[in-house]
């Protein structure tokens, strides 16, 4: 199966626009494919408002997130791996949802056997996101 991390960033997306609130993403800059202005990136991450007057040609893709936008009155093509992205939510109350930094979206691996050891797919889980 495809990852599921793109389809929930494009569902909060919808959700935090839905509820006149802006969307603002927290990546990861660390992570390969990441190109956004390096001026902006403070501890290895960057906060950015993805809501539609702040940026152009917006595209939440499956293999990539980008769009353009400006930073100190430069344009800037931004492209970010899905994996990249720690958070989405509403910046005018935090409302939304997090990643962990090592969940890339993806189902754990399967193990050849049923045995529950090392390897063994691990129940599903879900957490309240307030």
């Amino acid at each position: 199966m495809t990852s599921r991390k793109p389809y929930l960033i494009r569902a909060f997306y919808d959700w935090i626009l839905d509820n006149s609130c802006t969307p603002f993403l927290l990546v990861d800059c660390g992570r390969e494919g990441v190109v956004v202005p390096e001026q902006n990136i403070q501890d290895g991450k960057i906060v950015l408002n993805v809501g539609p007057t702040a940026v152009a040609g917006l595209d939440l893709g499956n293999g990539l997130i980008g769009f353009s936008a400006r930073f100190g009155g430069v344009a800037f093509q931004v492209e970010i791996p899905p994996q990249a992205v720690l958070a989405i939510y509403a910046h005018e109350n935090g409302e939304g949802m997090m990643f962990p930094p090592e969940d890339d979206g993806d189902p754990p691996p399967q193990s050849g056997g049923d045995d529950g050891g090392e390897g063994a797919r691990k129940r599903p889980s879900l957490r309240v996101v307030k």
